[in-house]
């Protein structure tokens, strides 16, 4: 069985999507199963080794100026190369912000409409490049939002079409009008095209059926994973800790610096359990992309921490790499990020309780069948800064309760929701859709 796999580049960001998709390459080919990871748009980045092909299809440079002029239509196919290069696109996007929908509305609608949109060239070379160079059993998709050319790969490779759904609508539903209406029409059109869809929830997958209207018989649960193999078998700082009173006790926040992961919420629920009794010596660690677009908000969070008298009491590390993201989770007592929108994924929390670190989450999207499989935190209001102090405090306070998370949650994860069961759990799916590979 040979797969290949189209995963959406993020430029320069450390992105979920890309992070999760180069763990499965690589568990799968540990698994021996054929599979091709070929970035769109930019180069990915990982944290764990890059299992990407060397090449890029869509590249952005390519693709932007193909949106903005007709003369980049029509360029030798040895410039459109040169502009797909991946250390050019890499340097192009070397100080690149994450992808901005209110600015790219035309663009994203015009790559959904493939073969008649202003990329059409685009998708007629990666179809030559797969016919002759490939010859794929099956084709993944890492999204809905480069199925453009989904309808031409049906045509001239004949094969099936998967789409892995992981956070379409976070980039939809930003979208200004009317290209968010548009972009709603060509995917409801290619829906039609697409053999199956994978999503790692129940719940993802019945709200996104219902988001692009999707039968609800397409729609395959595959179970998150991550690669556990280097996370330490020490269980962290916090389970030292004979009282609440022994050492500083820390929280910890591993997501974007972005409103739709909450860190407003973190911060007011923060200056308020410093406020509570026994709870003064709490400390904040932030870790997390920084875009330019929310600088100003992350500043506002800092600003109003540092307003409440605990500009000692927090610290934001930046971005972290994989040994940076390790050393980080070890030294945590608790993790939560209390996202506003409805999670499709979740892996940061599979990473804290790989280390040992429980979790206080929104109960909301991805998070109750997650902590409902691992047993490894609890559940809070979304929006609710009150509450979120309040659990908080409660489980700093209870060092059992949180030593039983911990041990539960890192369990779980090592034992069920490792890269390799994830991979076999796929591969299955592979096998449904290409009978004569199992």
């Amino acid at each position: 069985m040979r797969i290949v796999y189209l995963t959406a580049g993020a430029a320069g960001m450390y992105c979920g999507s890309c992070l999760h998709d180069n763990t499965l390459a690589a568990a799968l080919t540990r698994l021996g199963v054929d599979i091709q990871l070929i970035p769109t748009y930019t180069p990915i980045r990982t944290d764990e080794q890059d299992m990407s092909a060397d090449r890029v299809f869509f590249g952005g440079i390519n693709v932007y100026l193909q949106q903005k002029s007709r003369l980049f239509r029509f360029l030798p196919p040895a410039l459109d190369r040169f502009l797909d290069r991946p250390w050019l696109l890499r340097w192009a996007t070397a100080g690149a912000t994450a992808v901005d929908p209110r600015v790219l509305g035309g663009l994203a609608v015009s790559m959904l409409r493939g073969e008649r949109g202003h990329q059409r060239k685009e998708v007629r070379r990666l179809c030559r490049f797969l016919t002759s160079d490939v010859r794929p059993d099956l084709i993944v998709l890492s999204n809905m939002l480069i199925g453009g050319c989904v309808p031409e790969l049906k045509r001239t490779l004949g094969v099936p079409v998967l789409v892995t759904l992981q956070g379409d609508d976070a980039f939809l539903e930003y979208l200004p009008e009317p290209h968010k209406k548009r972009a709603f029409d060509e995917i409801r059109r290619l829906v039609g095209y697409v053999d199956g869809f994978l999503v790692h929830t129940r719940f993802y997958a019945q709200f996104m059926a219902g988001y692009f209207g999707i039968p609800p018989d397409r729609m395959r649960i595959v179970p998150l994973g991550i690669d556990t193999r280097d996370f330490s078998p020490d269980r962290g700082k916090h389970h030292s800790l004979a009282s609440p009173d022994a050492a500083p006790l820390t929280i910890g926040y591993l997501a974007r610096l972005a409103p739709e992961k909450g860190l407003h919420v973190l911060t007011d629920a923060f200056v308020e359990l410093r406020r509570r009794p026994g709870m003064d010596r709490v400390q904040l660690r932030m870790a997390g992309w920084l875009g330019e677009a929310h600088r100003g908000y992350a500043q506002t969070q800092f600003d109003k921490l540092r307003a409440a008298g605990l500009e000692d009491a927090f610290r934001y590390v930046g971005e972290v790499d994989r040994r940076g993201k390790l050393e980080f989770l070890r030294s945590l007592d608790v993790l939560s990020v209390p996202t506003v929108q409805a999670e499709p994924k979740g892996l940061f929390v599979l990473e804290a309780l790989a280390a040992g670190v429980p979790v206080i989450l929104p109960d909301h999207g991805a998070f109750p069948e997650l902590l409902a499989s691992t047993g490894g935190g609890c559940l809070t209001p979304p929006h609710d800064s009150a509450a979120l102090a309040a659990t908080l405090a409660d489980l700093l306070a209870d060092v059992t309760r949180r030593r039983r998370y911990a041990e539960s949650g890192r369990q779980a994860v090592h034992q069920q929701r490792n890269a390799d069961v994830m991979a076999r759990a796929t591969r299955d799916v592979f096998q449904h859709y290409v009978p004569r590979a199992s």
